[in-house]
């Protein structure tokens, strides 16, 4: 995990233009090659962000980000406050609370429920990027990754994407469908997930234990 303080201006190029003034900033800048520009208000929510694969470009003025999809974040470094570097090792995963845990069990065993013909092929689908929930196929034979959450909200989207960016460079696996699983998605999470091609679905707990597992059981 690389630190840096500074004071900076940001330009993006991509989907859509966004610009940031110059003001101090937090970049983060992870080992997978996610890219984060945080200010000091906002909660966890970063300003601008670019997630892997990407290549970062450094000279003493300026920062450029390049994307798999040709997006560009350009930072422009007009002071440097601080910047440090800490090896934080291997993470040991999120452990999820009983109800997104219980979701997941129940739609690793009712896969049907997130689309007609859908068949689960692992939980906890492991990853350098760490586990996927459920990974599945469709009837068309075609992989499907699947991130579930109890409330869907962007980061979950974003967790989803880094997923899929991965799983598809696996020549066994690629291509690999996104589904996007909650019991509530909000507006601008399903907005965003729609428009990277996931498939949203919302589910109720509830309806999920009364209905029928597709695992046989001896009792």
């Amino acid at each position: 995990m690389r630190l840096v303080v500074a004071r900076c201006s940001v330009l993006y190029e991509g989907r859509l233009a966004a610009s940031l003034q110059e003001a101090t900033r937090l970049i983060m800048v992870k080992a997978d090659g996610c890219v984060a520009i945080h200010s000091d208000s906002g909660a966890y929510k970063p300003l601008n962000w670019m997630t892997a694969p990407n290549v970062l470009t450094e000279t003493p003025l300026h920062w450029t980000v390049t994307g798999s999809r040709g997006e560009r974040l350009v930072i422009t470094m007009h002071e440097v406050l601080s910047d440090s570097a800490y090896d934080l090792g291997r993470d040991p995963g999120l452990e999820k609370d009983g109800v997104e845990a219980q979701l997941q069990a129940l739609l690793a065993e009712r896969p049907h429920v997130l689309e007609v013909g859908m068949v689960t092929i692992r939980r906890e689908y492991p990853t350098a990027l760490g586990p996927v929930d459920l990974l599945c196929r469709d009837a068309n034979g075609i992989a499907v990754a699947v991130e579930v959450k109890r409330r869907g909200e962007i980061d979950g989207v974003e967790q989803l994407t880094r997923y899929l960016e991965f799983l598809n460079r696996d020549p066994l696996l690629a291509p690999v469908r996104g589904v996007f699983v909650a019991q509530e998605i909000k507006a601008q999470a399903r907005t965003l997930a729609t428009d990277r091609g996931f498939l949203c679905v919302e589910v109720d707990y509830d309806d999920l234990r009364s209905l029928p597992s597709n695992i046989l059981r001896l009792f």
